[in-house]
């Protein structure tokens, strides 16, 4: 090797070889020593392949042919194995000399980028397994609720309220019939959604704050009523946005029921929900004064499916991951900061839905 090029050769943080089309290596840097753990006189005295991974010689012997057959190999990549048994992810870069009888390559070590994809990939595998499994409930909650809800308003259809002489009575009955078909409507929706989303990107829709409000505040009037809520809420900053109108019922069903679910014993939960636009800043502020969470224990996990930080019987750890896939989904964000015995702000961010 001419004695200018020798300091590159062996100073190179990248693995550079000489092989020849014998199969044999004839020259070697010590980078690629290092990161083998053989020595130089090991890997010159055996044949390439015996230091491949077994799963990988025949492909790299099928691209090792078409170098002898002249053709410049480049973005190859393939496993080693190394004196200590470790695997580890090469990726080639090699010219023929046929004149020679050798080939020149460079090598970088790609096994830490490869964990990587793997994790990336194992991770999305479990993801789209979670999401599967969520869709597969929501169809059969929607699916199951529909008979007994159907039925119940039946029921109430047969009762001849003109025979009943207690007001009170009669406006409970009123109320439950309402209540019922109104759920039924909210079924009917949400599987229409799951049917449209199998099928579609995910329906914009103008969704004006007011409207879902008063809707979802009528659908639990009566959780309302028994514990005395106080809702502050201002919508003149910001009215309507693009969403998925099922979406944002669901969001604020699920954050005002947990408000309700977690307020503090005798504590009248209050719930304060401020729309607003700054510039493009397009914001929904959440916020309640119940039990609230410790952010440094459970923050990281809070929108995790089947999470619970409270000892409540009817809590599911469903809700805050719902919440948080209806608006990352369509490209929003959430976020949350809370004290214990304090309460907790959400803080949903539109930008992205509304471009």
């Amino acid at each position: 090797m001419n004695h200018q090029l020798a300091p590159f050769f062996d100073l190179s943080m990248d693995c550079l070889c000489i092989a020849g089309y014998d199969g044999y290596f004839k020259k070697i840097n010590p980078a690629l020593v290092k990161l083998l753990g053989y020595s130089e006189e090991e890997l010159s005295s055996r044949l390439i392949s015996e230091f491949i991974y077994e799963e990988d010689r025949g492909l790299t012997a099928l691209y090792r042919q078409n170098l002898k057959d002249n053709k410049p190999l480049t973005n190859f990549e393939n496993r080693y194995v190394c004196k200590s048994g470790e695997l580890v992810w090469l990726h080639w870069t090699s010219i023929p000399l046929e004149n020679e009888q050798l080939i020149y390559a460079i090598a970088k070590d790609i096994t830490h980028k490869k964990e990587l994809e793997n994790e990336r990939v194992s991770h999305m595998s479990h993801l789209s397994k979670v999401n599967e499994e969520l869709k597969q409930l929501n169809y059969t909650t929607s699916h199951d609720l529909r008979s007994p809800v159907n039925n119940l308003i039946s029921m109430v259809d047969l009762i001849d309220l003109s025979i009943i002489d207690d007001d009170d009575t009669i406006q409970i009955l009123q109320f439950i019939r309402l209540s019922a078909e109104g759920l039924n409507t909210s079924l009917n929706a949400y599987v229409d959604a799951l049917k449209r989303r199998d099928t579609q990107n995910d329906q914009l829709e103008e969704v004006h704050f007011n409207e879902i409000f008063q809707k979802t505040q009528k659908s639990i009037s009566s959780l309302i009523q028994k514990v005395n809520v106080e809702f502050k809420v201002d919508f003149s900053g910001l009215e309507s946005i693009p969403h998925n109108p099922t979406y944002m019922e669901s969001i604020f069903l699920n954050l005002m029921t947990n408000s309700i679910k977690y307020a503090r014993p005798d504590v009248p939960p209050v719930i304060s929900i401020v729309a607003d636009q700054q510039n493009d800043n397009k914001t929904l502020t959440y916020s309640d004064n119940g039990l609230g969470f410790n952010m440094d224990k459970v923050g990281h996990r809070i929108f995790n499916l089947n999470q619970k930080f409270h000892d409540n019987e009817d809590s599911k750890g469903v809700g805050l991951y719902l919440v948080h896939n209806h608006i990352t989904s369509l490209g929003g964000s959430i976020s949350v900061d809370s004290t214990v015995n304090e309460g907790s702000t959400f803080t949903i961010n539109f930008n992205s839905v509304c471009q």
